[in-house]
C-alpha cells in the first residue's frame, strides 16, 4: 500500500526514514509492503531519498493508490479540514498531533466510523510511548480509575535540572533550548497547554466521554522557584507536572498543575525528557507506561505502528474513540481534598505558630533563608485552601512566596 505524509519535518522525516530503514519489518507485520506515495509540505527537500514531494493537498487527496496518510503537520489548520476531507474521501488518517485530537478528536472519530475507515493516534500522546492502544485492548477488561501523568519532556528537562543540578528556571529553560529540548517560543510547554491536550485525549479515551481541553484547570510551571525544589527536597520529595484525571460516580476530575511527589512515588524518578504515565484500575492496580516522550524516531515509530495497524485492518474500522461529552461531566477540581505547600516569609509569620495548629513546618539553613520557612497544610479542599490563602484567610496577611500542590502516591 503507498501512504501520504503530510508535514516533512522532525516527525514525517523520521516517518519516511523508518519506512525506508525497516522495510522488510514492516512488510512482515503488515502483511504487504507499504511505501511512501506522496510527500505534502510547502518547503523543498532537494537532499531527501524521496522524489514525490507536492505542495497540492488535492494531489494526495485524489491519489487512489494512497490509501493511508499520516498528518504530522501540527496545529489545527489546515491539518483539521485536510484530515476531515481525506477521511471522507475514505482514506484513513494516522496523527501525532495532539491538539488536533483534543480538540476535533470526537467529530474525527465519527467520520472515520461512518466512512468505515480509521482515525488512530497513539503518537499523540507520550511520544514513543504506547499508551493509547493499551487503553482500549490491554486494559479494555478494567474499570480505569486513574491517569497520573508526566506528559511533557520539555518540562520534565527542566525541572530535572533544577532539582540536580541547582539551575534556575530560567537557566534551565535556556538550556533546554539550546539542546533542542525547547522550542523557541516555549510557551505551550511551560504553561502547561501541551500537557492538558495530552490528558484531555488521556480522560477522554479512559472513561468515555469527550473532555474538552479547554475546560480543564491548567497551570505549567514558570513559577516553580530553585528555593520551591530545595525545600520540596528537604522533605524528600521532588516537583514534577502533572497531567491528572480521575473518574469519579458523576463524571470525572482532570487537572494539569505542578505537583510535589514523594520521592517513593512511581512517578518521580522519572528525568530529563523522559515520560511516565501511570494508569490505576479497580481490578489491575497500578501499571507504569515509561519511555522517550519526544523526538523524531519515538514518535515517528508510533505513527509508523498506527499505518501498520490500518493497513491490517484496511477494510476494517477500528473501534476507538469517546462519545460526546456533557456539560457538567468535567468535575471541579477544586473539590478535591489535597495537602498543599506553603512558602512564606519569616518577617511577617512565625514557624511556631504554625506548628501547633497541625501544619508541617519545613526550614533550610543558611543565609539565603534566614527570613523565611515553609509549611504543609492539612488536607483541604482547593477552595479552602483558596479561602486560607486569600486577603481575608488565615495566610492573606502573610507574604505567600509560593504554593504546590502534594500528590499522593
Amino acid at each position: 500500500m503507498k501512504i501520504g505524509i503530510m508535514g516533512f519535518g522532525v516527525v514525517g522525516g523520521g516517518v519516511g526514514e523508518l519506512i525506508a530503514t525497516n522495510a522488510e519489518s514492516i512488510k512482515r507485520r503488515s502483511g504487504e509492503e507499504i511505501t511512501v506515495g506522496k510527500i505534502l509540505d510547502l518547503r523543498d527537500f532537494p537532499d531527501s531519498q524521496y522524489k514525490c514531494f507536492t505542495k497540492d493537498f488535492q494531489v494526495i487527496l485524489n491519489d487512489p493508490e494512497i490509501g493511508v496518510v499520516a498528518e504530522v503537520m501540527g496545529g489545527t489548520k489546515p491539518a483539521y479540514e485536510f484530515t476531515k476531507q481525506l477521511l471522507e474521501a475514505g482514506k484513513s488518517v494516522v496523527t501525532s498531533n495532539k491538539e488536533l485530537v483534543a480538540k476535533h478528536g470526537t467529530e474525527l472519530l465519527k467520520i472515520a466510523k461512518d466512512n468505515n475507515v480509521n482515525y488512530l493516534f497513539e503518537a499523540s500522546v507520550g511520544g514513543g510511548i504506547p499508551i493509547i492502544r493499551p487503553l482500549y485492548t490491554s486494559l479494555a477488561a478494567n474499570e480505569l480509575t486513574d491517569i497520573y501523568g508526566i506528559l511533557n519532556g520539555t518540562t520534565n528537562y527542566i525541572l530535572t535540572q533544577m532539582i540536580k543540578e541547582g539551575e534556575t528556571f530560567e537557566n534551565a529553560l535556556k538550556g533546554a533550548q539550546e539542546n533542542g529540548y525547547a522550542e523557541k517560543d516555549p510557551t505551550a510547554d511551560i504553561e502547561g497547554h501541551d500537557t492538558c491536550r495530552k490528558t484531555a485525549i488521556l480522560a477522554s479515551l479512559a472513561f468515555g466521554k469527550f473532555v474538552d481541553s479547554d475546560e480543564i484547570p491548567c497551570d505549567g510551571i514558570t513559577k516553580v522557584t530553585l528555593e520551591d525544589v530545595e525545600y520540596a527536597a528537604k522533605f524528600g520529595a521532588v516537583i514534577k507536572l502533572l497531567g491528572i484525571t480521575s473518574r469519579a460516580e458523576n463524571g470525572v476530575y482532570a487537572m494539569v498543575c505542578p505537583a510535589i511527589l514523594d520521592s517513593s512515588h512511581p512517578l518521580a524518578g522519572i528525568d530529563d525528557v523522559f515520560n511516565g504515565i501511570m494508569v490505576r484500575g479497580e481490578g489491575l492496580g497500578d501499571v507504569m507506561f515509561y519511555g522517550r516522550g519526544a523526538g523524531a524516531l519515538p514518535t515517528a515509530s508510533a505513527v509508523l505502528s498506527d499505518i501498520i495497524d490500518t493497513v491490517k485492518h484496511k477494510d476494517k474500522h477500528i473501534r476507538l474513540g469517546w462519545s460526546e461529552g456533557q456539560e457538567g461531566y468535567l468535575l471541579d477540581a477544586k473539590t478535591l481534598p489535597s495537602r498543599f505547600y506553603v512558602r512564606l516569609s519569616k518577617t511577617e509569620a512565625a514557624p511556631e505558630t504554625f506548628a501547633k495548629k497541625g501544619y508541617d513546618v519545613i526550614t533550610l539553613d543558611g543565609e539565603k533563608y534566614k527570613d523565611e520557612f515553609a509549611v504543609v497544610t492539612p488536607e483541604m479542599t482547593g477552595y479552602e485552601f483558596d479561602k486560607l490563602v486569600s486577603v481575608d484567610g488565615e495566610l492573606g496577611g502573610y507574604n505567600v512566596l509560593g504554593k504546590i500542590r502534594l500528590v499522593a502516591e
